[in-house]
């Protein structure tokens, strides 16, 4: 059974280490602000200016001034700053995150990202995502494994136009968690219930599966 957004959003959690910046991207990345571990502190960064960015308020705490990049509101967590993007940038520039949780349209086994722009649709821009992709080694990738029609969205070359370019070596999609390693996805987990036969129908892209691959625990 494939992972629903708040699965995914849990797994990307335990990723999280004591005293991490972390900088959560628009879509399912802003679910992981709901699941910090307790025993642990985190500062969550977003671009548009607040450093100690809490969980989605209930809708009695719902303060319209307090948004994130995606324009969805938040709360601070104690000992929160508020500041300019400009400020916002040069931290994310300056290598200060400790990791950076994006969404995607296709990743490739270089490494490559394209997230921001699919040809003939309205955009709006690149936004934050091309200095976030530059300014942090260690990003984690959420994403649909496959398109609505069934088609690879882990692929052996991007076609859509780049984010980045081979920056990108944890993925994390509705079927499994994977690695890249020279040039090829490494099968690392499966969510419950979904069989290796089935990654590999839907994973166009060089796929290295181990022997045993554990399924995703919650």
């Amino acid at each position: 059974m494939a992972l629903s957004r708040e699965q995914i959003a849990i797994r990307v959690a335990r990723e999280l280490q004591d005293g991490f910046y972390v900088n959560l991207g628009i879509g399912i990345p802003t679910l992981v602000a709901n699941y910090v571990p307790d025993d642990i502190e985190v500062m969550l960064q977003s671009e548009n200016g607040l450093l100690g960015m809490g969980p989605f308020p209930t809708e009695d705490a719902v303060d319209a001034d307090m948004i994130n990049a995606g324009k969805q509101t938040v709360t601070a967590a104690t000992g929160a700053s508020i500041f300019s993007s400009a400020e916002s940038f040069a931290m994310i520039r300056g290598g200060h995150v400790d990791l950076t949780v994006l969404g995607a349209f296709e990743v490739d086994v270089m490494g490559n990202i394209a997230s921001w722009m699919i040809p003939k649709k309205l955009i709006k821009g690149m936004g934050g995502a091309m200095d976030l992709v530059a300014g942090a080694d260690n990003i984690i990738v959420t994403m649909t494994h496959a398109s609505k029609h069934g088609d690879s969205k882990l692929l052996n070359k991007c076609s859509l136009p780049l984010t980045g370019a081979g920056c990108i070596k944890k993925v994390l999609t509705d079927l499994a968690y994977l690695e890249i390693d020279n040039g090829a996805f490494i099968l690392k987990e499966r969510a419950p219930g979904v069989s290796v036969e089935e990654i590999i129908a839907k994973t166009e892209g060089k796929l290295i599966v181990p022997d045993f691959v554990p399924e995703i625990q919650f």
